[in-house]
């Protein structure tokens, strides 16, 4: 892989202004080119959001594989107290195939309305919903299909999803077992929320580039993986899978197909990309602001890297690139050293503003630490920020990274939740004694910062 081919795709991010965090590139399984944007880190585990249905779908083929479950069992069967009296010849038809690929036939992502009808009971809300076309013809990107396969993965199994996979994935693996937000009652959501390390997304590529292969284990049945990485379906695109021909190319079970291999991909930016007829491993973590930018990433990818598969290059470019994945960062919203008034400086939170993060009316206090300041929302959170610097912390349990500075009269500081692709914006003016924190992207799981500064994050209806 020519080093020129990895640089050039690093251009191409920044001309499109995709906020990365990190990057693998994995050629005949060894890591050619690797890198973290400060302040996020190798050993940090991020948010994967959809990215999660891959793994889900993973452990639907282990349950398949223990004899436990199989494509053609019926979820009425499996799940037989969520199913209302009134449910239709079409819903007791629906299989495990419809679900891991999405055809139950609902016209649109069936999430809000099921949560909207059965508040307790996800599972009777979908079976409630009106199909639109026959089971097994028409592809919906479906986040309920991925929750009720993690319920009936559970219900074969008897283990919780998280602790399946831990058992027969990530443990045998050697990846350190991930965090999974959840639903209220505990319930890990299936369809999103699992938080891994950018390496363990690499190797679970890997997994699935080798046929379910880890070293000399078979972990996942090879014709379970060929299955789930081929096309089903013809492919329709839903706002968090993008637009574009990487998302219009069929799609398998709970994997996207590509115009090259296949990819598993999550909201704002988190794509597992793998190119079997190239040998070839992409993850790439990222807080695109656009659906266009989910395409405009996986362009990239073939645009830049693909030409320099088997092409050689100077030393010193290589070189070159080891520095660059080496000094990689986002920018400080404000110089490290700004001059600013005299603190402590207090003020009061106005949540007018669009994706504000954090309730109306708080009182917020400024105050100076040895090597940044501390912003202390009265009753809720202290959070530290960095001069110049990132500095660290975790006030609720899970970390923040927060820099911040003067710009004349007015606080800027960015923190990011650094678990997951987010960052909130804080401005403090000293004179107008006003401050306000927004999202620059809000989480799908909701805009109150508290929730996602928790471990576990557990929002939404409970779900029995």
């Amino acid at each position: 892989m020519s080093p020129l081919a990895i640089t050039a795709l690093l251009d191409r991010l920044d001309e499109q202004a995709i906020e990365c965090h990190s990057l693998i590139v994995v050629r005949h399984g060894r890591i050619v080119a690797e890198g973290w944007w400060a302040p996020y880190s190798a050993e940090q585990p991020h948010l994967l959001y959809s990215l999660t249905k891959s793994f889900t779908s993973i452990a639907v083929g282990l349950a398949i594989a223990d004899g436990l479950l199989s494509l053609d069992d019926r979820l009425v069967d499996v799940l037989p107290e969520h199913v209302p009296d009134d449910v239709t010849a079409q819903g007791r038809r629906i299989t495990t195939h419809h679900l891991l690929s999405m055809t139950a036939g609902h016209p649109t992502d069936t999430l809000e309305e099921a949560w909207r009808l059965e508040p307790g009971d996800l599972v009777r809300g979908f079976l409630r919903l009106p199909f639109a076309a026959p089971e097994g013809t028409l592809h919906t990107y479906d986040n309920a299909t991925t929750f009720i396969l993690a319920r009936m993965v559970e219900r074969v199994t008897g283990r919780e999803l998280p602790a399946y996979l831990d058992e027969r994935l990530f443990g045998p693996m050697g990846i350190e077992a991930g965090e999974w937000d959840r639903v209220a009652s505990g319930l890990a959501f299936g369809f999103h929320g699992l938080h891994l390390t950018t390496e363990a997304v690499a190797a679970f590529g890997e997994l699935l580039l080798r046929g379910g292969r880890w070293g000399e284990r078979q972990l996942v049945p090879r014709d379970y993986v060929e299955l789930a990485t081929r096309s089903h379906v013809e492919s329709r695109p839903y706002d968090e899978g993008g637009v574009g021909a990487d998302y219009l190319s069929g799609y398998g079970y709970q994997i996207w197909m590509s115009r090259h291999g296949f990819h598993g991909s999550g909201a704002y930016g988190q794509h597992c990309v793998v190119v079997p007829a190239h040998d070839l491993v992409v993850v790439v973590t990222s807080a695109e602001r656009t659906v266009q930018q989910a395409q405009d990433a996986l362009d990239a990818v073939w645009d830049c890297l693909l030409p320099g598969i088997d092409q050689a290059a100077a030393p010193a470019d290589d070189d070159a690139l080891a520095e660059r994945l080496r000094t990689l960062a986002l920018p400080l919203p404000v110089p490290g050293g700004s001059s600013g008034p005299q603190l402590p400086v207090a003020a009061t939170l106005d949540s007018s503003a669009a994706d504000s993060a954090l309730p109306d009316g708080t009182a917020v206090l400024l105050e100076p630490t040895h090597d940044g300041w501390r912003a202390r929302f009265e009753g809720l959170v202290d959070l530290p920020i960095g001069d110049g610097h990132w500095a660290g912390g975790s006030p609720l349990g899970r970390p923040i990274r927060a820099a911040g500075g003067w710009d004349a009269d007015v606080f800027v500081a960015d923190v990011y939740v650094i678990s997951s692709p987010h960052r909130v914006r804080l401005t403090i003016d000293s004179r107008e004694r006003i401050a306000h924190a927004v999202w620059t992207t809000v989480p799908l799981t909701g805009p109150e910062l508290l929730r996602h500064l928790r471990a576990p994050l557990m929002t939404r209806p409970d779900v029995a």
